[in-house]
């Protein structure tokens, strides 16, 4: 599919947030960085009393003094209704993208999102309303092991766990030595996991496999075709992330689907890899690529090349993003990923979250949908 840039741009520059029911200027009067217990989150306080907090992700502690010196202080003062342009502002003020990645993009996104949910509950409308309105209110899950330490067959065994557990249609493992130059992470553990698992889990299981930046692309292809003989769903990473091109050799060459972007910071990458099909599928990290707004922009960009976007999550509650972000995205593939999070974080909300029948459910009510903030406040204190 010829995929044209100008309609590409046009996606993505569509403005996102809507501002129904937001009349009146919210000014940000504090943003904090909260810790209670091992948790981190934002929380962040108009000048008349209105308040949100968004979780961040396993680098609160890594990145606090980005967020507290180089992105908070832009924030302050601002109208929070002129969201998007903030984001571009935060991204020039003071060299900001200097430091472009992770260590820019998620202090911005847990900012991003703390503001969505005190919006929300402003509006009383949720972030999905505020982002352009839910398609679906449940969304399909698989359940992955993060592990490569483990043998085939105790892999198998271990997500067959899952699966019992869970009654997930779809499983995802890991293969090669993550960023290894081709090396394996255990002599011959890719090729054995890979034909053990369709032998355990049986031949109604969807499969999916993570390379994660582990392959050149003739070892990729090789690997991929392993993946087609048992009729695996899709192949996560197969190249170095910044080997877009690599990624594109492999996605030309297999039949089976290829899925990249976790890593990627930067919009005019995204662009490269829909409009050249380096990819099958985008996955941008909620948190990586700096929130739930520029991860629509992509998914938008992507549906002009009629291809999904799967978001990737980093941990933690960033599955309640995840699925705040599959609610409102048209083609988001087949599956999202299920990290086992409901049972501590799904009596939050009401409804309850919950698994059922393969899916699990999305939030729901004003912002992120967390009914009791001052509950999560609560003993709270200043990082």
């Amino acid at each position: 599919m010829s995929v044209d840039i100008e309609a590409l741009d046009a996606a993505a520059e569509r403005p996102v947030l809507v501002r129904d029911g937001l009349d009146e200027p919210v000014i940000i009067e504090s943003i904090q960085l909260l810790r209670k217990d091992n948790e981190f989150f934002v929380h962040v306080r108009s000048t008349n009393g209105a308040e949100g907090v968004s979780f961040t992700n396993m680098k609160g502690r890594v990145y606090a003094p980005i967020l507290l010196e180089c992105i908070v202080p832009y924030f302050i003062g601002k109208d929070a209704r002129d969201l998007e342009n903030h984001l571009w502002g935060v991204y020039r003020q003071g060299s900001n993208y200097k430091m472009l990645g992770q260590p820019l993009w998620c202090p911005v996104a847990w900012v991003e999102m703390a503001i969505l949910d005190m919006l929300g509950r402003i509006a009383g409308k949720s972030m999905a309303d505020l982002l352009g309105g839910a398609v679906r209110d449940r969304a399909k899950f698989y359940v992955a092991s993060g592990r490569r330490d483990s043998t085939p067959e105790g892999e198998v065994e271990y997500l067959q766990s899952l699966v019992d557990e869970t009654h997930a249609p779809a499983v995802k493992f890991r293969v090669g030595g993550r960023m290894s130059r081709g090396e394996d992470a255990s002599p011959n553990r890719t090729p054995r996991l890979i034909e053990l698992s369709r032998k355990r889990l049986g031949d109604e299981m969807d499969i999916h496999a993570d390379a994660n930046s582990s392959y050149d692309p003739p070892q990729a292809i090789e690997v991929g075709r392993m993946l087609e003989d048992i009729g695996a769903v899709y192949f996560e990473e197969p190249c170095p992330f910044d080997h877009l091109e690599d990624t594109k050799v492999v996605t030309d060459t297999l039949t089976l689907p290829v899925s990249g972007g976790e890593q990627e910071s930067s919009d005019r990458r995204f662009r490269w890899m829909i409009a050249n099909t380096g990819v099958n599928i985008v996955q941008p990290d909620i948190h990586y690529y700096g929130g739930l707004i520029r991860s629509i922009r992509v998914a938008r960009m992507a549906a002009v090349a009629d291809m999904p976007t799967t978001v990737h999550i980093s941990g933690g509650f960033g599955f309640i993003y995840m699925l705040i972000f599959a609610s409102i995205t048209p083609d988001i593939g087949f599956y999202q990923e299920y990290k086992r999070g409901i049972e501590k974080y799904g009596d939050l909300f009401e409804p309850a979250l919950k698994i059922e029948n393969g899916e699990m459910t999305v939030p729901q009510g004003p912002g992120s949908g967390i009914v009791d903030l001052g509950g999560i406040l609560e003993g709270a204190e200043e990082h």
